[in-house]
């Protein structure tokens, strides 16, 4: 599972780096000021929009992949059951105040004196 939650941020990072080098849809350097397309920027944003494309899905396979094996508990399920055992074990403390319950009577203490 941790394999997979380095992937997804290695995954992510990239997504940022192809969403960060594209051009904006308005124009950028698609748009340049000559008529021909010397460098081939319409090439280059197909590339990178279809690789953002894959990307994203990229993301979202890896993520229900680590929620699926979270679920599971197929992996570091033992960490997770001993906590689980501690907590079903234990004793639950005293109410604050130590109050006893409103429908007893109050105790009654020797008023004779000495």
């Amino acid at each position: 599972m941790l394999f997979l939650i380095i992937l997804l941020v290695i995954i992510c990072i990239a997504l940022a780096l192809f969403v960060l080098i594209q051009n904006p849809k308005g124009g950028g350097l698609a748009t340049g000021g000559s008529g021909s397309n010397m460098f081939g920027v319409q090439r280059t944003g197909d590339v990178l929009e279809k690789g953002t494309w894959i990307l994203l899905a990229l993301v979202v396979v890896v993520t229900l992949s680590i929620t699926t094996i979270a679920k599971s508990g197929s992996a570091g399920s033992g960490a997770s059951s001993k906590i689980q055992q501690q907590l079903d074990n234990s004793v639950a403390p005293p109410p604050i105040g130590n109050m006893a319950p409103a429908n007893t009577p109050p105790a009654t203490s020797d008023t004779t004196k000495k």
